[in-house]
């Protein structure tokens, strides 16, 4: 019996590699490599319009048009704003029953860059609306098939797209196989830094990380406040951009402020000093995403040494969309569930990372434009959407290995036979994406008739 922490958990016994390794390569006889090619679709899987009606419930009503618009955009664009259809798909499908902590939202788009505290440029996954406890072959499927819809909207061929796929899933592969041969501590601290692009053999993607890291470093909240906000003789304000960038009325202001408080409680105390430093000045209404659009999500500016500013997002945190089908125990606030998710996944996360409740509703907090920045997988030539992937898959398993064993994983996929596993993820990505793009024109048909209005944004 090991040594129970105040935490209550215990320290197990000390496992040769091996053991769990074995224990991984038996999961084999269970679900075999080719059984992850078959796509399932949910029995009961709703129709694009019983599913644009659900996950438009809650909405703001006024912005609803404005989601239709960007899911409208293109079949990828479509997929980013419906992780909850294909969740339910995917909870029909085959799972080995190995547990991770998903980003539950792991398509292309959403790995970007950003900085660390020391002010290093990393890439990671970097959205965890979704994020649950849950089988790691989802977050890996729904990642491959974006990989396809990112290629076919940029007009990558099908073979460039299985290519894509394909060396996602062996990075992924590869990856899991060096974390797991590494000390627990060097694995737990691996970043997502320039390095892993010659680690990944991504050297096409040099360039396009450059460029994205250097317009990432022009990032923060300084710049954008000195853009968006200015004085009015009493203190500084937003100013406003509609329908982005809106004002709000006094009392959701007031509501925001009174929320912080409690946000600062949930940082780690000597972060809750760094904040305690600044005062409130304003609050603004923003919109965000693709799948984000019609959430609540303000930003709070904040201000500092002498006319230092900080840009707080303020983002109204749901129920996450793959939950309805995982036995999962509800939990107490979703912002905490995002927050303690991110943190668990990510390799270096947001040191003003927390979470609150605004007017009955939980919320996220967090640095807006923490030198933030991304890589547009629609714009990507084939043999840079090749090493995206790589890139992409081998940070998936980093992420994947903060919440279960990489030896265990490392046994599973580790095997002469790896290809067959490569090709069966590639052919459920291709028909996953067909699926897609036919829910994308059926969304196309819907707005047509005048079902869904749409609000289409010329310049996005």
């Amino acid at each position: 019996m090991g040594r129970s922490t105040r935490s209550g958990a215990a320290l197990g016994r000390w496992v040769e590699p091996e053991e769990v390794y074995a224990r991984g390569r038996a999961l084999r006889a269970e679900v075999g490599f080719t059984d992850h090619r078959a796509m399932s679709l949910a029995p009961d899987r709703p129709s694009v319009a019983e599913f644009m009606r659900a996950s438009n419930a809650g909405r703001l009503e006024e912005l609803i048009p404005l989601r239709v618009g960007r899911m409208l955009a293109s079949p990828f664009s479509f997929f980013r704003g419906a992780a909850g259809l294909m969740a339910g798909d995917l909870a029909a499908g085959v799972h080995t029953g190995v547990t991770v902590q998903l980003c539950g939202d792991a398509h292309a788009a959403n790995f970007g860059l950003y900085g660390t505290p020391e002010g290093q440029i990393v890439m990671d996954i970097n959205d965890f609306d979704e994020t649950v406890p849950g089988p790691w072959e989802w977050d890996l499927k729904r990642l491959t098939a974006s990989l396809v819809l990112a290629g076919r909207t940029g007009g990558v061929s099908d073979k460039g797209c299985r290519d894509a796929a394909e060396d996602t899933v062996r990075a992924y592969r590869e990856a899991l196989r060096r974390l797991a041969a590494m000390p627990f501590m060097e694995s737990w601290t691996a970043l997502g830094d320039e390095s892993v692009l010659s680690k990944v053999k991504a050297d096409d993607l040099v360039k396009d990380f450059a460029k994205a890291a250097e317009k990432s470093r022009r990032n923060t909240s300084a710049r954008f406040a000195a853009r968006w906000t200015a004085y009015d003789g009493d203190r500084w304000r937003f100013i406003t951009d509609p329908p982005t960038l809106t004002a709000v009325s006094d009392e959701t202001a007031q509501a925001v402020f009174a929320a912080m408080p409690s946000y600062v409680d949930t940082l780690r105390e000597s972060r809750r000093n760094l904040v305690l430093r600044y005062s409130l000045s304003d609050v603004a209404a923003r919109v965000v995403g693709t799948g984000s659009v019609g959430l609540r999500n303000y930003l709070v500016l904040l201000h500092g040494n002498g006319d230092e500013a900080l840009v707080l997002q303020v983002k109204e945190a749901r129920r996450s969309a793959l939950a309805p089908f995982l036995d999962l125990a509800p939990v107490r606030h979703e912002g905490e569930r995002i927050v303690h998710g991110a943190r668990l996944v990510q390799a270096e996360t947001d040191i003003l990372l927390g979470w609150t409740t605004v007017e009955g509703r939980p919320y996220i907090v967090r640095q807006f434009r923490n030198r933030k920045g991304d890589i547009d997988t629609t714009a990507l030539k084939r043999d840079d959407l090749d090493d995206y992937g790589r890139l992409a898959g081998a940070l998936l398993a980093r992420a994947h290995t903060r919440s279960v064993d990489p030896r265990l994983l490392a046994g599973y996929l580790d095997d002469k036979d790896g290809d067959e596993l490569d090709e069966a993820f590639t052919r459920y990505a291709f028909d996953y994406a067909d699926r897609t793009e036919a829910d994308h024109a059926e969304l196309q048909a819907l707005v047509t008739k005048g079902t869904l209005p749409a609000l289409v944004e010329n310049d996005r």
